[in-house]
């Protein structure tokens, strides 16, 4: 049973959910066609929709050339219409249907809006196709340039021309606009303006003959739009039941969202269907805030709200946990297609590759400085180094490589370390730091000093702090400077050592990577052929080893210190950071995708290549904990290290933390604010 609690449900966290409908139809039959609107608005009710779209003229027919001008079709329409809205009363979703309807000696091809029985407006289409296969002009006047006038449809006097946007009274930021078919092929659609207004739902009533190569066509239409106006685009075509005199309808129903698909229907489909998917209206509100050109361009445009009207509706929103209609990919910064996640790498990596490539240029360094650990990080920054030498013309012994053991340092460890060093061919070499931590921690009156088995936050950074101390003069001495190899995950949750620490280095090259983009990146350099033979075998070795700080000896079984024991999982931790970084979302909101696409071995999207066996899974109380554990550590503790960081370039467009550039927040800040909003939220 579904829990009833509102946390669960879509709306409490700025969600709608939005159905492409794509009827059969019956040439020329009004009665028929309203019957099957209807039959489809009952299954979107049934299915939680919030709004559905139809097909252009699908209460009319499109295809029936001259007889749009039949009196008995004209009057048909209206009765199908009231046929509509009569059965809407009882309906929780709102209805856009197509119809051809007259206006002062005038014929239009209409849009009409219904909610629970009222018809809300009318709005016609502003571009009339009159080409090729198309003659629209013959039958309809356009709707340009009409404002401020009404209409009667089905007995009810409403508001009437494309100067409209229809806004719920009682759910925030669901607002939509209306265009229909050829409007947003023009230049300049009008759906931009009506973005530009405060529309967040841009929807497309289409009809849309099929010929080769236009699904592709209508796709690339859809992801632009929503891209460029930061909004969700439906669109509905005409599918089976149309005329087939001349041409051909396959039905094509697609749902973007700020330049991601999020559902499209089966085509050529010979039966009634709806494609629906969830839509994040919060998000796309938030993004238009952070966008100051689009506003800009709203102000260049004269204000484009200044010349609507805003139609409002009682929406009467449900709270019932009706799941999720939305592809939520588990791992954010890493795409879940083969396609995107094969350019991604390329281009993740060469951006770090030329990034480290131009520092060593312009500061003339002899050599580069680098700690080799045998982790994920430090592997990933040597190979990025390897690469910007070749490219340089320069040898790889120009790297200089140094495994510094300490108390903690594992065999397995240190050996991939030293493996590595060799196959990629840098300059390698080990320094013991444990005499100098020792020394310190007798200077400091440490109990270790004494024997004592005392393995507290002293005690791990004296050692993180010597070894970055070495690396230093190390750099220092031989002419070069030091490749940081901390990554973005670590730079969120301040998991590193302040100062003369794994914090400092000349060139974090790093800083824009997170941890679970790091570890395709490495498989991708494998499976690309930038490394083979030996070297390919050891970075597939490093992959399969436990991320560890190795600052704190085993414990009485032989298990290692485990960083995802102690500040928890990375998976997790990218997640939260994906979300309040780049989006600003509120943490309950987080919660609620993570249990979604974290719930069960199944959910969420997986990127490819990732392992069959041990997908992680975790309950709404694991995520809680960790995002509290996210918050405290991002807000309050760790942006004093932020603050402070070395260059390095910018990686994912999905969130960079660098003082000079993407994340700019004070060091004395609390979280307060989001835990609180998270703990009163939860179940």
């Amino acid at each position: 049973m579904a829990d009833p609690h509102p946390f669960f449900a879509l709306h409490r966290h700025g969600l709608i959910r939005a159905g492409v409908c794509t009827p059969v139809g019956t040439v020329a039959d009004p009665a028929t066609n309203a019957r099957a609107t209807i039959a489809l608005a009952q299954q979107g009710d049934a299915a939680g929709a919030d709004l559905l779209i139809f097909p252009e003229l699908n209460v009319t027919s499109y295809a029936i050339d001259d007889l749009h001008l039949q009196d008995a079709i004209l009057t048909a329409t209206q009765a199908g219409i009231a046929a509509i809205a009569e059965a809407s009363r009882t309906l929780k979703p709102v209805l856009l249907v197509g119809a051809a309807l007259a206006r002062n000696g005038r014929l239009y091809n209409c849009a009409v809006a219904i909610a629970r029985g009222r018809i809300l407006g009318v709005v016609p289409k502003t571009y009339l196709p009159n080409y090729r296969e198309y003659y629209e002009k013959r039958w309809f006047a356009s709707g340009f340039g009409l404002r401020e006038l009404e209409i009667t449809v089905a007995g009810q006097t409403v508001p009437f021309g494309p100067d409209l946007l229809f806004a719920a009274e009682d759910l925030p930021d669901f607002t939509f606009h209306i265009e229909i078919c050829e409007d947003y092929w023009a230049p300049q659609p009008p759906s931009t303006e009506g973005a530009m207004a405060g529309a967040l739902v841009l929807c497309n009533l289409s009809a849309s003959n099929i010929v080769i190569g236009k699904g592709r066509e209508r796709e690339l239409l859809c992801a632009a739009q929503s891209a460029r106006t930061i909004s969700a685009y439906l669109y509905s075509a005409s599918g089976p039941g149309e005329s087939t005199t001349d041409l051909a309808w396959d039905g094509q129903g697609l749902i973007y969202e700020f330049g991601e698909k999020l559902a499209a229907s089966q085509r050529f489909e010979r039966s009634d269907a709806i494609a629906y998917a969830d839509l994040d209206l919060e998000r796309l509100r938030l993004e238009r805030m952070r966008d100051g050109t689009f506003n800009d361009n709203a102000r260049n445009a004269g204000h484009p709200e200044t010349r609507f009207r805003h139609i409002a509706f009682a929406h009467q929103p449900d709270f019932a946990d009706r799941g999720l209609l939305r592809p939520i990919r588990r791992f954010p910064f890493v795409p879940n297609t083969p396609a995107a996640l094969e350019e991604d790498c390329y281009e993740a990596f060469n951006i770090q590759v030329e990034g480290l490539r131009q520092r060593i240029a312009s500061t003339g360094s002899k050599t580069l400085v680098i700690g080799i650990s045998g982790g994920l990080d430090s592997t990933h920054a040597l190979i990025v180094a390897a690469k910007a030498m070749d490219r340089l013309g320069r040898p790889r012994t120009d790297i200089l490589g140094y495994t510094l053991p300490g108390f903690a340092t594992s065999e397995g460890t240190r050996t991939n370390a030293w493996a590595l060093m060799r196959a990629i061919g840098i300059t390698g070499a080990e320094i013991d730091i444990r005499p100098a931590a020792r020394q310190m921690l007798t200077d400091l009156g440490h109990p270790f000093a004494d024997g004592a088995p005392v393995y507290d936050v002293t005690f791990e950074n004296v050692q993180a702090g010597l070894r970055t101390d070495y690396l230093f003069r190390l750099a220092n001495h031989h002419h070069g400077f030091v490749l940081g190899t901390g990554d973005l995950s670590e730079l969120a949750l301040g998991w590193s050592t302040y100062g003369v620490g794994d914090q400092m280095s000349h060139y974090g090259v790093n800083a824009g990577v997170p941890k679970t983009l790091i570890q395709y990146l490495i498989r991708w350099s494998v499976e690309s052929g930038q490394f083979g033979g030996e070297a390919a075998a050891v970075l597939l070795s490093i992959l399969d080893t436990e991320i560890s700080p190795e600052l704190v000896p085993a414990d009485a079984n032989g298990r290692m210190q485990s960083t995802q024991d102690r500040i928890g999982p990375y998976e997790l931790h990218d997640f939260f950071l994906h979300h309040i970084a780049r989006f600003g979302l509120k943490p309950s909101k987080v919660a609620f995708l993570a249990w979604h696409a974290w719930k069960d071995a199944t959910a969420g999207l997986w990127p490819l290549g990732f392992p069959t066996e041990g997908r992680n899974q975790y309950d709404l109380a694991t995520i809680a904990k960790w995002l509290e554990s996210f918050l405290f550590r991002f807000f309050q503790t760790s942006q004093f290290k932020r603050s402070a960081l070395p260059n390095g370039p910018k990686v994912s467009g999905a969130a960079a933390l660098s003082p000079r550039g993407d994340w700019r927040a004070p060091s004395d800040s609390v979280a307060t604010a989001w835990i609180e909003e998270l703990r009163a939220a939860l179940p």
